[in-house]
């Protein structure tokens, strides 16, 4: 099969042809239909977090199943059936994983993508290799089904959406709160805003770089009372006058009730957060390098809550599965880019430079 890996000796991705895998007992194969794209592998895989190389890359999926082990057909996994692969490998068992807080377990990695601990990983070591390619082998428990009117496209950016869910019920907003989003424009706050509305949300504002990204993705918040700020747009000196920190507050002078920041680098994390109110709360779940510019003191007075967080948990993926089974959560939308396995590189590329808008992108195998 073709496959999209990496390899110790280089930094770039490779398109490789690989053996098909061997499902175990436990295991089911799955021919993938579509893989989500996201420019995070790369940044980690610079980062030296993929434990065991070669890997094949890619930690969404969603496919059908072609064969089932004794264990996973004992479970009621068949040939046939339409699944999303739920990429975070967990122990199952210790007290983070049994109560909701799955990305706290020692054991947490990821198909596809990276390790989050010192801690020896067994199921990291069978099951590291991605969706990224024509088939992938997964464990039976990492299975929830796709239902009829959801597409593989958006089933496989599940994960995405889940995170959004994740980032707003940290932020603990009442009903009528102001809201930030920052690198609006990406997947996770393309995410974030269409979900905004089953949190009582009443207005948004959305940071991005480009004004228009921002224009393109205004429209996802529908009737949602919407401001936008562009990063283009401030003054020059922005990043070191607190440029963006008095937009704000002159768009929201009580400031903002919650922050979900998604930035990866760079001063728009701590100059949004600098425009909270009193006792609001900001969510990060970006990976940015840069130290917070200011002291404890400062959280202190003004009672505000930071938040880090890094995947959503199971439950957060049922959740919006049933929103979408129901109609409720209309996200199709979102999809705005498809490539075929073999133009990968290009929509990486893509991904990486936004010189277009760009919401989530899958690759069809």
């Amino acid at each position: 099969m073709q496959a999209v890996t990496a390899h110790a000796s280089s930094a770039q991705i490779h398109l490789d042809t690989i053996p098909i895998p061997e499902p175990g007992p436990q295991d089911v194969l799955v021919r993938v239909a579509a893989a989500g794209l996201a420019p995070g592998m790369l940044t980690l895989l610079s980062r030296g977090a993929f434990r065991h190389l070669p890997t094949v890359l890619g930690h969404e999926a969603a496919g059908t199943i072609t064969t089932a082990g004794p264990e996973a057909q004992a479970h009621g996994w068949a040939p046939g059936q339409r699944i999303r692969v739920h990429p975070q490998l967990n122990c199952r068992t210790c007290a983070a994983c049994t109560t909701d807080r799955d990305m706290l377990c020692a054991q947490q990695a990821m198909i596809g993508h990276a390790a989050f601990g010192p801690a020896p990983m067994p199921l990291y070591a069978r099951y590291h290799d991605g969706g990224l390619a024509e088939y992938i082998r997964v464990p039976y428990w990492l299975l929830d089904p796709l239902p009829d009117n959801v597409s593989f496209d958006l089933g496989a950016k599940v994960h995405d959406l889940a995170n959004a869910l994740r980032a707003l019920k940290l932020a603990a907003l009442r009903p009528g709160s102001a809201m930030v989003v920052t690198a609006a424009t990406g997947t996770m706050g393309t995410a974030t805003i269409k979900l905004a509305p089953y949190f009582g949300i009443a207005r948004l504002i959305l940071v991005a770089r480009s004004r228009a990204r921002l224009d393109a993705v205004t429209r996802l918040a529908g009737t949602l009372p919407t401001d936008t700020v562009a990063l283009e747009e401030l003054d020059t000196d922005w990043t070191t006058n607190s440029g963006l920190t008095a937009r704000l507050r002159r768009l929201l002078p009580q400031g903002a009730d919650a922050v979900l920041d998604y930035t990866p680098d760079g001063p728009t994390t701590w100059q949004a957060t600098a425009a909270l109110a009193t006792g609001g709360t900001m969510v990060h779940m970006g990976g940015n390098p840069t130290p917070c510019p200011f002291p404890a003191l400062t959280l202190m007075t003004n009672c505000w809550r930071l938040i880090g967080t890094r995947s959503c948990t199971r439950s957060d993926v049922h959740e919006v599965l049933r929103l979408m089974e129901s109609g409720l959560l209309q996200a199709e939308d979102l999809i705005t880019h498809r490539y075929p396995l073999a133009n990968v590189r290009t929509a990486l590329h893509t991904l990486q430079t936004r010189t277009e808008p760009m919401w989530m992108a899958v690759v069809n195998p």
